[in-house]
């Protein structure tokens, strides 16, 4: 077989480098965790803005006229973004393979804080016409090639520094800062719209809350650029096994490692939409709740999800990931119709207590999926290979799942038919799941 090319980053560490001991990587776990999650927030911070405030963007960037026509063309922007992420991933997937993992999320980083300032920025379409949603989806898919690094990167940071037998627990991390971003935005939202009320909100007040990205961004930066790269990398780097074509490695001779990647993360692509940004519209708009509602019940759903995501990943950690993932994708493939009707009650905590049951099965998932995504791939491929999956499978379900969902009340004049499209990516992962091999107890590879 032809020698894979070495790449030479021009500054090697020492031949004896080797990865830390489980001691020396639990003690350096607070700072990885802190760096590898506040850049995570800061992508997720921006999403889950647009998601909640999709109904007040529709109204300042799209003409008047059909309001479900403003928030079926928001939820396409949205979408948009969702393009570049595969492309994203493959620029920055690579650079982390070569290069490192800290200095391409701290590239990471900067692009996403800046695309995330710059919408708060934008003018509206009452004030240059149709210029305005032009340069909205010109910023969503800067977002959205940024985001193609982000979430594969801090992944690979997290399992390549967590200790052997903690890392779904530390991985799993990648989702707490996620979902905890959520919750932020649509918590400050919804306290925004309680204190000042709905009208400063629609008027001005979404724009401060996408200008709060520049500070965490910037924070995010300095802890990623004084962090140090993974004991993986550097050993890997230490003893020249970079190689300097990673993503043809990938598709050449990891293929099926590739596929089974694609398919862990379907569910994790519809459910997180689903949940993070189509939830809020969909509680205003389809069911009948008030503004205050609909966020106050968002907020309460995102919120059990990450206190349970590392209570599973842990759980994972101790009886392995499959049974966890089944968990969680048969969950949603058994109860998200019962659910939907069941947030039809018409009441805060029937639709609170719906949101918690899928976030139950949401955190299930995600808390074992991380460190398995992690675990398929070997230490010189494993960010690019990542990327890769990971960005193809959101792109092709995870960006529709707004604009479609609300595209199948549309069509079918069901309220209730977005549980279909749940399920069905539920089914797929299920299965995928069902036919992987069990890697918890596994060390990671290295070549």
């Amino acid at each position: 077989m032809a020698q894979e090319p070495v790449l030479d980053s021009g500054s090697r560490p020492p031949e004896t480098a080797t990865p830390l001991d489980d001691d020396a990587r639990r003690r350096r776990m607070r700072k990885v965790i802190t760096a590898a999650g506040i850049g995570h927030f800061v992508e997720w911070f921006d999403f889950g803005l647009y998601g909640t405030l999709a109904s007040v963007i529709a109204i300042h960037f799209f003409r008047e006229g059909d309001p479900q026509a403003a928030l079926l063309s928001s939820f396409a922007v949205f979408g948009a973004g969702f393009v570049m992420r595969p492309l994203g991933g493959l620029f920055f997937g690579s650079m982390g393979d070569r290069l490192g993992r800290k200095n391409t999320l701290a590239l990471v980083i900067l692009i996403t804080s800046g695309a995330t300032l710059a919408m708060g920025l934008l003018p509206t379409n009452q004030q240059i016409g149709i210029w305005a949603p032009v340069l909205l989806v010109i910023v969503r898919l800067v977002q959205g090639f940024a985001a193609g690094g982000e979430s594969s990167g801090a992944t690979t940071l997290l399992a390549e520094y967590a200790p052997s037998n903690r890392r779904g627990f530390v991985s799993s991390f990648v989702d707490v800062f996620g979902f905890a971003a959520f919750v932020v935005s649509a918590g400050l939202v919804l306290l925004y719209t309680a204190v000042l009320g709905t009208d400063a909100l629609n008027d001005w007040g979404w724009r401060v809350m996408f200008m709060l990205a520049l500070p965490l961004g910037l924070s995010g930066l300095y802890l990623r650029r004084k962090l140090e790269d993974t004991p993986e990398f550097q050993a890997i780097q230490a003893k020249g096994e970079i190689t300097g074509a990673p993503l043809r490695t990938s598709i050449s001779r990891w293929w099926k490692a590739l596929l089974f990647c694609v398919g862990f993360v379907v569910l994790k692509a519809v459910g997180h939409w689903i949940l993070q940004t189509f939830m809020p519209s969909y509680l205003q708009s389809d069911l009948g709740y008030d503004q205050q509602t609909s966020y106050a019940v968002t907020v309460v759903g995102l919120l059990a999800i990450t206190v349970l995501v590392p209570v599973f990943g842990l759980l994972s950690d101790k009886i392995g990931r499959k049974p966890v993932m089944l968990l969680g994708a048969g969950g949603f493939l058994l109860l998200t119709y019962p659910t939907l009707m069941l947030m039809d009650g018409g009441t805060f905590w029937a639709a609170a207590g719906a949101m918690i049951v899928l976030g139950i099965f949401m955190a299930a998932y995600d808390g074992a999926m991380s460190a398995a995504m992690a675990e398929l791939f070997p230490t010189n491929i494993r960010y690019g290979s990542m990327a890769i999956a990971y960005n193809v499978s959101v792109a092709a379900f995870g960006g529709i799942t707004p604009w479609f969902s609300q595209s199948l009340i549309a069509w079918t004049g069901n309220e209730f038919a977005p549980a279909f499209y749940v399920m069905g990516a539920a089914l797929i992962t299920f299965l995928v799941v069902l036919g992987a091999r069990e890697t918890a107890r596994s060390p990671l590879k290295e070549i």
